[in-house]
């Protein structure tokens, strides 16, 4: 196949053409940087920003495009000047759409946030809210028969700089040697999830290749397990042999501890009930396609 990638230098995009590569497809990118494509990619240079930054790709005919973007200025460009020229769009959206993120379990048909252009993304909201109107722009551009949206779920693995898949591993593991204690949060039992990059872009580009498979939405996550399953992987793998202390999540809150990310914050502890469902929601429709 010849997949076109908008983006392709940062983290998700870079596996997606690493993976299509090892697939024998033929990759072109077209991102404003150039240090992290991969080798045997063709990278176009260009800035989104701008409204002929296509120009140099919509001579050629693909048979998928991936595009990772959260804005929506680009999105339609690239609707307006790739409609024609692809066989099928496969966009990258996010979890995030969903206007409840309290419920467990929700599947693919629970309420969005409504679709917006924010101009500047400064809250999850905005962020939510832009992916919306980016999701329908491209249904309106390709419609829903040559249109696969993925909303994916918290991603992890190699490369991940957000360090809420490899806080754990590496709290552990500095431990590890002096057998000194690992501090931890209660409520073990919390659900969590994640999907392994290389994992997302393989689905991808089975969504992008697929002949077999109706073009819709799904949401793409980790199998949710609990926290104390997680931390107990990231223990062994870090040969940690010291002791677990397990403290109340009111007296992290107390010490100033912030939940998920950010300074001074424990990854993937997330107690607040109004976000219990985020990294809960139903996998059924994406582990249907493989």
């Amino acid at each position: 196949m010849r997949i076109l990638v908008l983006g392709g230098t940062g983290w998700l995009g870079g596996a997606v053409a690493r993976v299509a590569l090892a697939r024998g497809h033929e990759v072109t990118c077209l991102a404003r940087g150039s240090s992290a494509v991969p080798a045997g990619v063709t990278w176009v240079h260009a800035d989104r920003d701008a409204d002929d930054a296509l120009e140099p790709v919509i001579r050629d005919d693909w048979d998928a495009v991936i595009d990772v973007s959260r804005t929506p200025q680009h999105v339609r460009r690239a609707a307006r000047d790739l409609a024609g020229r692809v066989g099928r769009a496969v966009f990258v959206s996010t979890a995030s759409v969903y206007a409840d993120q309290a419920t467990p379990g929700a599947a693919e048909e629970s309420a969005t946030l409504p679709a917006r252009d924010p101009g500047t993304i400064t809250t999850a909201q905005d962020y939510g809210s832009a992916k919306v109107m980016c999701e329908q722009i491209y249904r309106a551009a390709f419609g829903s028969e040559r249109t696969h949206v993925a909303r994916l779920g918290l991603i992890g693995g190699p490369g991940d700089v957000s360090d809420r898949s490899g806080y754990w591993p590496w709290r552990f593991a500095r431990a590890a040697t002096s057998h000194a204690p690992v501090l931890v949060p209660e409520g073990g039992e919390r659900l969590v999830s994640l999907i392994d990059v290389r994992d997302a872009a393989a689905w991808l580009l089975d969504r992008a290749a697929g002949t077999d498979d109706e073009p819709g939405t799904v949401d793409v996550t980790g199998v949710p397990h609990p926290l104390s399953q997680f931390l107990g992987l990231a223990r062994a793998a870090a040969g940690h042999r010291g002791e677990v202390v397990g403290v109340e999540e009111g007296w992290l809150v107390q010490q100033g501890v912030q939940p998920w990310s950010g300074p001074r914050s424990l990854p993937l502890w997330l107690p607040d009930p109004a976000w219990a469902g985020m990294m809960t929601r139903s996998t059924a429709r994406a582990r249907a396609l493989g």
